[in-house]
């Protein structure tokens, strides 16, 4: 019995009807359509909304601050110079240290000021025995004359001499202090605690010739200025904050400040305002303002560029949220809230501080508002989401 062969390019229906019978070949086309009606029949079926991790803003306390960027300066910066002409004998520091007040640091040939000062109180002694000797005489004069002894010229030769002796002895004195003084130049003296610079002239110098001679440079590092500026508007602020309060202008100069270099974290370095400017600098539109800063471990050096912040005032109940969960636009800063259906909206924001991580809402939030924080890119503003609420105390959680 032969086989009938199919052509390699013959289809399925070619196929059923050479090897089927008629029976079975109307059965398998009435599956076929019903099969085909049942697909027709399937709905679609919507994916469900997406999730998203919500919170309500974190309300509490916060702290508003004028932040600047400011610069160290000593409170007392002197040259030491010679004061007196001679040879530098010595010099008593080692150069970068740290000395008391009244150390002395120079000496410049004291023994020919030594001898000045002798020379002129030998002087003030002989000039003392004069004035002794004159006012003894005139006593004798005066008591001559009231006895009618002597004549009223004679009496009036002894006071001229005796005026006379009392002039030389203030000048006597005067020259002594003079030279005492200048014996006192010979040791140039720590006029405060402080570092020293590096020596400028070496010993055997001949300094103080012309005109004072300059030795080193001593620095007060404790306490420190810091000098900053604030723009017109922040002292607008502060004055109309300060008037709220009742502050009067003293009080405002005893605002706290906060400093920290640009390599460490926070403000450690904590110090008081010292000093505003009556006027504000009209090239700039800033306010010139200084702060005192202690700094017993000499941390800060003059000349360090420095962050620096000023409380000004304290807020209550403010909302707060992750910085994270913020976006902007050609319109300004926004937050994606969801509503009570589910739906995400899109919120524009004030912006304030940032605080801990989290960012100060000035305006557009309420404090019952759902706020988006994770999975920004699966909320759509109008779409419905599946809100999953986190505590508003939770650490942001990075934007998926």
């Amino acid at each position: 019995m032969r086989h009938a062969r199919i052509p390699v390019h013959s289809t399925l229906s070619d196929f059923v009807r050479l090897r089927t019978p008629r029976v079975m070949r109307i059965a398998f086309v009435t599956a076929a359509f019903v099969s085909l009606s049942a697909c027709e029949q399937n709905s679609f079926v919507p994916p469900p909304a997406p999730k998203v991790e919500v919170a309500p803003p974190v309300q509490r306390a916060i702290t508003r601050y004028l932040d600047a960027t400011g610069n160290t300066a000593p409170i007392k910066s002197v040259d030491l110079v010679a004061r007196v002409q001679g040879f530098l004998q010595a010099i008593n520091y080692q150069d970068g240290t740290f000395v008391k007040e009244g150390t002395t640091l120079f000496t410049i040939e004291p023994e020919t000021y030594k001898l000045k000062l002798e020379q002129a109180q030998a002087a003030e002694v002989g000039a003392q025995a004069t004035v002794k000797q004159a006012e003894a005489d005139f006593k004798r004069q005066s008591d001559l004359v009231q006895r009618q002894a002597v004549s009223q010229a004679t009496l009036d030769s002894s006071t001229s001499s005796r005026d006379n002796a009392q002039a030389s002895l203030q000048q006597a004195q005067v020259n002594t202090r003079i030279a005492a003084v200048n014996y006192g130049y010979t040791n140039v003296a720590a006029p405060f605690d402080g570092i020293v610079s590096n020596h400028l002239v070496s010993v055997g110098e001949l300094v103080g010739v012309a005109s004072p001679t300059q030795l080193a440079t001593i620095v007060q590092l404790d306490p420190i200025y810091v000098n900053f500026n604030v723009s017109e508007q922040d002292v607008q602020r502060v004055r109309d904050e300060a008037r709220k309060r009742g502050m009067t202008t003293n009080e405002i100069r005893q605002l706290p400040i906060e400093v920290g270099l640009q390599t460490e974290t926070g403000y450690p370095h904590k110090g008081k305002l010292d000093y505003i400017s009556p006027t504000v600098n009209q090239s700039t539109g800033t306010l010139p303002v200084r702060g005192l800063v202690p700094n017993p471990d000499r941390v800060l050096l003059p000349g360090f560029y420095v962050r620096v912040r000023v409380p000004f005032d304290k807020q209550e109940n403010a909302l707060l949220v992750p910085d994270t969960s913020i976006g902007s636009d050609q319109a300004g800063r926004y937050v994606l809230v969801v509503n009570a259906d589910n739906v995400v909206e899109q919120r524009k924001v004030q912006t304030g501080p940032l605080d801990d991580g989290l960012r100060v809402i000035e305006s557009g939030l309420k404090p019952d508002d759902r706020v988006v924080t994770a999975g920004l890119l699966r909320a759509i503003p109008g779409q419905k989401v599946d809100p999953q609420v986190q505590k508003s105390d939770a650490a942001p959680a990075p934007a998926k």
